[in-house]
């Protein structure tokens, strides 16, 4: 708890009320210790199963609550004290029709940078998996049968290029990883990252991880534009990352005329963002047509998948069920960020990792 705030002699959050409704058990001591260092402060914990409707809390759980740790929107008219909300997914895309959203005096933070990690681990191991063709050997295991697949059907990972779209704190630890492997790797963001100082990361950065200073890519793109998009994609992508938040302005980004181009050089797909994020359809097109070498997708649209889905059995296609967010260190990254933001909401600075609400990420 060394990063945290020395408590002023008034007690600077003795009038707050702490909410935590996430689906982790509580951690008592962490709980103390914030008691410890912010005298006064009250601090709650309850368990919130993710799954959609969610189950409703009852509310006198949320009586003088002024600062709010979740996963689930909450219902607005339980929240009316509330200044500071903690979201603890990576994106924000839920909160963008909610009413504590449009209220430009509470601030709303993200995750952003928790999940980094594990997700670029599991980018790269789906990758890895899947060029060299770890599947089909765990299928002939199966089967008792020992037989070599054609040499020339395995890929390794230097010289090739990987397109990251979307340089977040997610993308640039899959960059650091895919650099790692002798990977070339180009970036696109929104905005322009022409100048050493708009290329460095403000986000929550688990150390040794990223690239928080935005070194990496050989090549930066940016643009709003599906003409920008397009000239990215066009670049002779071997691997494309999709880990970009979901907008009005990103929904479906990918569709047929993208994957048209990403077809001139057989480009693997990794979504790891949001399944709205590929037009499902034209992706199935694309898988069974050879257009494009395959997709590891970690979201989907619909998701969940309906059982029986043909993307299930389209071929060289790898789905998980949203997961590639876990590891047993989700929570404890989650923590630091909510000490660093009580810390600088004690003391008049600016919070991290909050959402830009131009842009709602």
């Amino acid at each position: 708890m060394g990063s945290l705030a020395a408590p002023g002699p008034t007690g600077p959050l003795s009038n707050d009320v702490l909410l935590i409704a996430v689906p982790f058990p509580p951690n008592q001591q962490w709980m103390d210790e914030l008691k410890t260092v912010y005298p006064g402060l009250e601090v709650r914990w309850v368990i919130q199963v993710n799954k959609n409707p969610p189950d409703p809390l009852p509310a006198e759980l949320f009586d003088r609550v002024t600062l709010l740790c979740t996963l689930l929107c909450q219902p607005a008219e339980l929240l009316q004290n509330v200044r500071y909300v903690q979201v603890i997914s990576a994106g924000a895309d839920r909160w963008i029709t909610h009413e504590l959203y449009q209220k430009k005096d509470v601030v709303i933070c993200t995750a952003n940078g928790a999940h980094a990690p594990q997700i670029a681990e599991w980018v790269i191991g789906t990758w890895l998996m899947m060029s060299h063709r770890l599947l089909d050997y765990a299928a002939q295991q199966q089967q008792q049968k020992f037989v070599r697949l054609n040499h020339l059907e395995i890929r390794d990972s230097p010289g090739l290029r990987m397109g990251v779209l979307g340089y977040g704190a997610i993308g640039r630890q899959c960059a650091r990883l895919g650099h790692a492997l002798g990977m070339e790797v180009y970036a696109y963001s929104r905005s322009d990252r022409s100048t050493p100082e708009a290329r460095k990361d403000d986000s929550f950065c688990v150390p040794g991880t990223g690239d928080p200073d935005g070194r990496i890519p050989a090549k930066w793109f940016h643009g709003a534009s599906k003409e920008a998009v397009n000239e990215f994609l066009a670049q002779d992508l071997d691997l494309l990352v999709l880990s970009l938040p979901l907008t009005d302005a990103t929904r479906y980004i990918v569709g047929r005329e993208q994957l048209e181009i990403l077809s001139k050089k057989n480009t693997f797909i990794s979504n790891i963002a949001r399944g709205k994020h590929i037009d499902a359809d034209a992706l199935l097109d694309a898988l069974r047509d050879g257009k494009i070498r395959g997709a590891a997708l970690d979201v989907t649209d619909p998701e969940p998948l309906p059982d029986g889905h043909p993307l299930f059995t389209a071929p060289n296609v790898f789905i998980s069920p949203h997961v590639s967010w876990q590891t047993p260190q989700l929570f404890s990254r989650i923590q630091a960020i909510i000490e660093k933001n009580l810390e600088n909401l004690v003391n008049g600075r600016p919070l991290i990792n909050v959402i830009n609400r131009e842009h709602h990420y």
